[in-house]
């Protein structure tokens, strides 16, 4: 097997692993050993590294989420930046929808890092993660980001992707609270074939780890003889994918190629070794053979649907059979869509579109690999189409300078500007029916940009560049890397050779950090709003289901969509409107009907939704019911636009990140948990009642007695609240986080 796992806990001893039943007594010294506990503590505010209380180096947001980040801060006293915070524009750059909206956010961007002193990368320089590998990412430090792909473990930094809320508590000097997370040692032997490449090594990763949540909310660590020979690069793209395993965070071995590579960036002095202690103890073990993995596809709808290529293509019909079945249960369609298996002709299966792009497919080395493939060749003039984006403006440069972008166009592959439109719907968008192969962080439902519920339907499968590029070379006829002949095949160096040109950041690139200039006026577009004003938790309540999810999973791409809908993120009302449209259109109907019988309650009218239940103390609100939502990004929104639209609850027997779970009580709403909430059949309409709600939070119960009204009949339910600090009832008590800072 390429990827194996463990789950029970081992000592890295003598280059190998060693149980930690064999000497259970010196656990808790060995897991000071790990790489992960010497940042931690070195960024903990607290004594206490039980109960984490972080502060980070630097924080990065993109045009989706810094409006929001600002707004929040700024309503709650925020006065300078406190460390660098880069905003970048790199998810809205190419998305018209809305007019001069995408504009007017990206100049009240310029207009905050001036007043407040932080720096500025305009549309068309880099995506997010790029910028910061090259410019922040060393050795020992941490990160955080208003994204959910903000991982920089390759270059030994600890990076976390948060909802903006906690963006926001670090811009107002507070720090990141969480209990010491588990640590799992991702242990790397051999070396990649030629033709695999980094998202092969990721896709086997994630398919191995997040149905089982083996690593869930950990810290992966990723250390062993197999490292050594992989460039920052290829370390980069499967480290980044390490968001789709559900982890924490990650952070790799530090060696001579990332010390050279920080060189060549101009940061050297930044290097510092870094590798796990002998005796280092970890709760749990992965084992990569990178030499055993082949071309990987990950079919819709989740980057852990994965299969090596060959296998995919010798089971066709069966495996696409599944994902028509996948297709008509996680989208609900109501009318039969024609089958993928139409798509295999004459035993091979045709694709439409390849797409190579962002944080995971736009580095420099995918390029250069895909080009030498195509160098000389055609993509075709068929109904396939290849695009190109480069991660940042250096890496455009470079592979301008050595030819490779020429040898792209030359093929018929659109090379694009630095953006990351294709990885959540706002690019290249296939045409009805299509399917599409993209190396790019996810293939969730309508990541593709498509809209089901107005009868469009297209697919995105991931595949690591080499393939695609193989795939455009065959036409579009699915192919595996593995299947060219070998001298179109360059083995991936550890050190690709590479020069590094920031001109174009030097001469665009606002650079403010340390420098704020508090009289600079933020510049307000139309479509900026600031929040509407949240009320206080009520001694009572009484909630309404206005959606209830029985998938396994449930993403924050379907609680808020992405693509076009991302030109409203700063417009908190307007953007509600959208909430989970692509799953259940009716739910926002039903959750304004709610909230307007609670502002009926509010502004002192009878009102016959109380049931005679007493309206000075009982509060109307609604709640969705999911039985585990919050996969994928880290948008606040998903929360955030339920809590504009009068939510106050989520229900669900677990959440699925951390991260949703810390946004909806930033935003105010309490994450119940009920194990066997699948069991009561809960469905839109239905009610709870939740009496003596404020003082369960007011003390320091884990558990609310309520009653649950469904169909006539009443039935006592025990709602959960494991594990919430007394920071976060606080947070909930007050209704949001704006109002906890603010009052």
């Amino acid at each position: 097997m390429m990827v194996t796992v463990a789950r029970e806990g081992f000592y890295y001893k003598n280059g190998g692993f060693v149980p930690t039943s064999a000497d259970p007594a010196h656990m808790e010294e060995g897991r000071k050993g790990t790489m992960a506990y010497g940042i931690l503590h070195a960024h903990n505010e607290n004594g206490d590294m039980a109960h984490l209380k972080l502060r980070f180096d630097a924080m990065a947001s993109h045009d989706i989420t810094y409006v929001g980040i600002v707004q929040t801060a700024r309503a709650s006293g925020l006065q300078a930046f406190p460390v660098p915070y880069v905003l970048t524009n790199c998810h809205n750059s190419l998305c018209a929808v809305g007019g001069t909206i995408n504009e007017d956010d990206h100049l009240f961007g310029l207009s905050a890092a001036k007043k407040y002193g932080g720096e500025f990368v305009p549309a068309h320089q880099a995506v997010i993660h790029s910028y910061m590998r090259e410019r922040y990412a060393a050795p020992g430090k941490m990160i955080l980001g208003s994204d959910s792909h903000t991982r920089y473990g390759a270059y030994g930094t600890m990076a976390i992707g948060e909802g903006g809320p906690e963006l926001a508590r670090q811009l107002l000097r507070k720090t990141y609270d969480i209990a010491y997370p588990p640590v799992v040692a991702v242990y790397l032997t051999g070396s990649p074939r030629p033709g695999v490449g980094p998202q092969d090594v990721a896709l086997a990763l994630v398919g191995a780890t997040f149905k089982s949540g083996a690593v869930k909310n950990a810290v992966l660590e990723f250390f062993g003889p197999g490292v050594s020979g992989l460039s920052m690069d290829y370390r980069s793209g499967i480290d980044v994918m390490t968001t789709e395993t559900a982890c924490l965070s990650s952070v790799w071995a530090t060696d001579e190629v990332t010390r050279n590579h920080l060189r060549v960036l101009g940061r050297g002095e930044s290097y510092r070794p870094l590798s796990p202690a002998e005796g280092a103890c970890y709760d749990a073990l992965v084992e990569i053979r990178l030499d055993e993995v082949e071309p990987m596809i990950a079919l819709p709808f989740h980057p852990s649907n994965a299969f090596p290529i060959r296998e995919f293509k010798a089971n066709l019909d069966d495996l696409l059979h599944q994902v028509d079945v996948d297709t008509a249960r996680q989208l609900e369609l109501k009318t039969p869509v024609p089958s993928l298996r139409e798509k295999i002709v004459d035993g091979e299966f045709v694709v439409d579109q390849g797409v190579i792009a962002g944080c995971s497919g736009g580095t420099y080395q995918n390029l250069v690999r895909a080009s030498e493939i195509l160098r000389g060749k055609s993509v075709g003039s068929g109904a396939f189409w290849l695009s190109c984006y480069p991660g940042s403006m250096p890496i455009m440069q470079e592979l301008t300078r050595r030819g490779y972008l020429a040898d792209l166009m030359a093929a018929g592959a659109s090379v694009r500007s630095c953006f990351c439109g294709p990885c959540f719907g706002a690019g290249d968008v296939p045409a009805n029916g299509a399917f599409s192969i993209r190396h790019s962080t996810r293939n969730f439902p309508n990541r593709e940009g498509s809209k089901p519920t107005d009868g469009q339907l297209s697919y995105v499968a991931l595949m690591d560049a080499r393939s695609i590029a193989a795939t455009a070379l065959n036409g579009g006829i699915l192919t595996g890397a593995d299947e060219l002949p070998a001298e179109l095949l360059t083995p991936d160096r550890s050190e690709e050779p590479y020069t590094y040109d920031d001109s174009a950041y030097k001469h665009r690139v606002y650079y403010g950090v340390g420098r704020p200039q508090p009289d600079t006026k933020l510049q307000f577009g139309p479509n900026i709003a600031d929040w509407p004003q949240q009320v206080a938790l009520p001694e009572n309540l009484l909630l309404t289901c206005c959606a209830a999810i029985y998938d396994p999973v449930t993403t924050t791409d379907e609680l808020i969509p992405s693509g076009e809908t991302s030109s409203y993120r700063s417009n908190p009302v307007k953007l509600s409107q959208f909430a989970l449209s692509r799953k259940d259109p009716q739910y926002v109907p039903r959750a304004r009907a709610v909230q307007a019988e609670e502002q009926k309650r509010r502004g002192g009218e009878a009102v016959e939704a109380l049931m005679g239940r007493d309206a000075a103390t009982t509060g109307l609100g609604s709640f969705v019911m999911a039985l585990k939502p919050g996969d994928g990004s880290a948008r606040e929104q998903a929360a955030s636009c339920q809590r504009v639209l009068g939510g106050c609850a989520n229900l669900a027997a677990e959440y699925a990140t951390k991260r949703y779970r810390s946004n909806v009580i930033n935003w105010g709403m309490l994450p119940f948990i009920a194990e066997d909430v699948k069991n009561w059949n809960i469905q839109p309409g239905d009610r709870l009642w939740i009496p003596g709600i404020r003082a369960v939070l007011e003390g320091d119960g884990e558990a609310a007695q309520a009653v649950l009204l469904q169909n006539g009949s009443e039935k006592p339910v025990t709602l959960r609240l494991p594990g919430m600090t007394r920071e976060e009832r606080d947070i909930v008590l007050a209704g949001c986080l704006i109002n906890y800072y603010a009052g």
